[in-house]
């Protein structure tokens, strides 16, 4: 980038518009740390219909279920007349305008064309498929982490491309002579380029933000990823150019299909361009279909409510056997309310599966930085590990170079000619679920002074709600997912913890609550832990529902009872959870995530549509069908409401992200799904390919959210119930404007849980009122 360049004030707005496009797309994270994003994360300053008109103009996808579906769901009874009529009220509509919509098809929306969609028009060639397919090659191999034995030229991603489409004669052979050299002669500075690419289009300030964004989605994938790589160095206070270049990219390829083309092309995108700048409009079909989604989310909230409402069990004040702190991930629910039934003298807690522990994380003989946090946060810790790895890496170095050797080009064929039938044993004991388990490796430890370690598990111990009754053995269970031949694995491992396992920091927990020196340092912060009291950690694997424990935490008193518990409640969750999948049998389900062709190991976070922060004897006994993130919380324990400032700004906006991934991958998911996992090949390292070319597949693939015939996860807004009064949870609103903007701009709800009756009263941007659909006297954003 030339910093001593003067642009003039038209470009400088184009660069502005450039900035804003690049806010419009969504970040996507490799697939070694399949992170869930809030596919609409770029409209979240905006309301939904709002949102989802823009996203229209530009093809970026569909918001809100169809119409057919949620017809579906009324003549199941699923929305009820209730609910349809508290929308019809929030939205302004006469009474029964949804009954009819319903039934009704929706016009369909006409996408704002690129220049390769007029090209296409005039030409007969599919230009968009081919401009995809060409940009997909390249970038394939730029963004390449380790996979590709060629590497792509280095530098920026305008220098590296410029370098291969000058040298790419495949374009000319296509149609556009000269192509090569036409890009050759492109400045070297992506700005500059910029400049010229926008003033031979003759783009104006009011087209370009509109056009710049149409132009991003077309790029599909690869400008999520690139994405990611400037909200991370955002997120850590620097910048990263990489989308930039990408847009310029994208205009070259309309520069060049521009002066390739009759004189009728350029008067088709003058008029383009007209439409480009008209303002925002919400159409009557939006605004209809923002209005049923409405009444599927008012559904999903009295469902929650009636399941809510009512006196807590007055719970002993006996002093537990056992505590077991489990992971909010809503796979948690089943089991943690198979463990209270399995021992009733075990109380379960749930927080974030990091337990307030953002670490970088090198595992045992591997220079690999993982961060097992919350991707909102940058890890400002290192774990460090003991024991001689050096035979390990010996060991993975020849592992490596062995892989390497396999899929190489001149060694491929002939290996699998001689090699190949040595393989068959293999092939029978994956088929067979009977591959090799995972191994544990030495305990992670934080090298820190005493007052850090001191603080640290004050922190995690208040923002718990545990400060005092602390049971002889407390467990601190995270929770991962043993699945073997699935490109996205990481997608269904821990969402606190970075998209990996949460076996780190429940280790790294375990063993700072163990350390007498440190919770001497607690004692004199008013946080007894009783001498007898022993932490120990566990891992809770989701798809088998085994809890693995690890011997390194000095587990204590009821360690054979913990187990027994452990062991009753797996058989509990598995027969609960095999219902559920194709072919589930809670027989086969402990070792269904060793089959190498299984499409559905497990469903993940599917289905989720709410979390409570509110004390377990609110929600304990009650069936909450593994749908809802819950978070211990007490609210008298919380006079400044510092901790529940903590769960609405981090735990709430990653069960947010979450639950937003899944509704998007559900509801549009040519723009914001994998695809079918039988048509995956990993590209790059990075992600998938649906097929062998084309454009990037991002968010979570069909089969994580449709079974074959019906949707597994039907979205819905995430419903936020806390247990705590009213004007509490407005302070915290008041100090934190973006997370009350989630509520505000309708992408999620809030209510409010009478501590006495259970009662829920909803926030509407300010206001409380009753929960209840039918009754609801205030309206929200759609």
């Amino acid at each position: 980038m030339n910093a001593y360049v003067t642009w003039p004030g038209q470009t400088l707005e184009l660069f502005s518009a450039a900035e804003n496009a690049i806010r419009q797309i969504p970040p996507a994270f490799p697939l070694d740390a399949t992170v869930a994003v809030n596919p609409w994360l770029g409209q979240a300053n905006e309301d939904r219909r709002t949102a989802a008109a823009r996203l229209a103009r530009v093809g970026g996808g569909r918001m809100f279920l169809p119409r057919e579906t949620v017809a579906a769901m009324i003549d199941a009874g699923h929305v009820t007349s209730e609910d349809l009529h508290a929308a019809e009220a929030a939205h302004g509509l006469a009474p029964d305008t949804l009954h009819r919509a319903a039934r009704q098809t929706a016009a369909k929306t006409a996408v704002l064309p690129a220049l390769a969609d007029l090209a296409q028009d005039d030409s007969g060639i599919d230009w968009p498929a081919f401009v995809e397919d060409r940009i997909g090659l390249w970038a394939a191999a730029h963004f390449d982490r380790g996979q590709a034995f060629w590497p792509a030229p280095g530098g920026g991603a305008w220098a590296s491309w410029r370098v291969f489409a000058s040298r790419d004669l495949t374009p000319e052979l296509a149609g556009l002579p000269g192509f090569a050299a036409r890009i050759a002669a492109m400045p070297s500075d992506a700005r500059a380029a910029f400049a010229d690419a926008c003033q031979a289009l003759s783009l104006t300030q009011e087209a370009a933000p509109v056009y710049f964004h149409r132009l991003l989605v077309t790029l599909g994938g690869w400008a999520q990823y690139a994405r990611h790589l400037g909200w991370t160095a955002e997120r850590d206070g620097g910048r990263e150019d990489t989308l930039f270049d990408l847009l310029t990219i994208r205009l070259a390829w309309e520069v060049a299909l521009l002066d390739q083309g009759p004189s009728t092309r350029s008067a088709a995108l003058d008029r383009a361009l007209k439409d480009y700048a008209r303002p925002l409009a919400i159409d009557d079909d939006i605004a209809l279909e923002a209005a049923l989604q409405e009444a599927v989310d008012r559904a999903a909230e009295r469902r929650l409510g009636d399941t809510l409402l009512g006196q807590t069990e007055a719970r002993p004040d006996a002093r537990p056997a056992i505590q077991a702190a489990f992971c909010i991930d809503v796979r948690s629910e089943r089991l943690r309310r198979a463990l209270e039934s399995a021992d009733q003298g075990l109380r379960t807690i749930g927080f974030a599966g990091f337990f307030g522990l953002a670490v970088k994380h090198h595992g045992h003989a591997s220079d690999i930085v993982e961060a097992r946090s919350p991707i909102l946060l940058s890890p400002g810790l290192t774990t460090a590990t003991n024991g001689d790895d050096t035979g390990i890496r010996v060991r993975l170095r020849a592992v490596r170079a062995w892989g390497r050797f396999k899929r190489a080009a001149v060694s491929a064929f002939a290996f699998v000619e001689a090699a190949g039938p040595l393989y068959v044993g293999k092939l029978l004991r994956d088929s067979l679920g009977r591959g090799a388990l995972p191994q544990d490796d030495p305990a992670p430890y934080l090298d820190l002074p005493l007052q850090e370690r001191i603080d640290m598990a004050e922190k995690t111990l208040m923002a718990m709600s545990l400060t005092s009754g602390f049971a002889p053995l407390v467990l601190i269970c995270g929770h991962g997912a043993t699945v073997t031949n699935a490109p996205h694995a990481s997608a269904l491992q821990c969402g606190a913890c970075g998209g990996h396992a949460g076996d780190v920091n429940a280790r790294l927990v375990a063993l700072l609550l163990n350390d007498k020196a440190v919770r001497a340092g607690l004692q004199g912060r008013g946080i007894d832990v009783p001498d007898d009291t022993r932490f120990v950690a566990g891992l809770h694997d989701t798809v088998s529902d085994e809890v693995r424990l690890f011997e390194d935490s000095q587990p204590g008193a009821n360690l054979d009872r913990l187990r027994s518990a452990l062991a009753r409640a797996a058989v509990l969750a598995r027969a609960e959870r095999a219902a559920t999948l194709p072919r589930g049998k809670a027989e086969t389900l402990a070792t269904r995530g060793h089959d190498w062709s299984e499409l559905r190991p497990e469903w993940g976070l599917a289905g989720c549509r709410a979390f409570v922060a509110a004390p377990r004897a609110r929600t304990a006994g009650r069936d909450l069908d593994g749908s809802t993130f819950l978070h211990d919380y007490d609210w008298q324990q919380d006079p400044g409401a510092a901790t529940l400032e903590l769960i609405l700004s981090a735990p709430v906006v990653v069960a947010s992200w979450i639950a937003l991934q899944y509704n998007g991958s559900a509801v549009a998911p040519e723009t914001f799904g994998a695809g079918n996992k039988l048509l995956h090949n990993v590209v790059g390292g990075i992600g998938v390919l649906e097929g062998n070319g084309g454009a990037l597949r991002v968010g979570l693939p069909w089969q994580s959210v449709h079974d074959g015939t019906t949707l597994r996860h039907l979205p819905s807004r995430l419903i936020v119930a806390v247990e705590a009064p009213e004007e509490m949870i407005q302070q915290v609103l008041r100090r934190q404007p973006d997370v009350r903007a989630l509520f505000d701009n309708g992408w999620l709800t809030l209510v409010s849980i009478d501590g006495a009756t259970g009662l829920c009263r909803r926030y509407n941007r300010g206001a409380w009122g009753t929960s209840r659909a039918g009754v609801s006297a205030v309206s929200v954003a759609a």
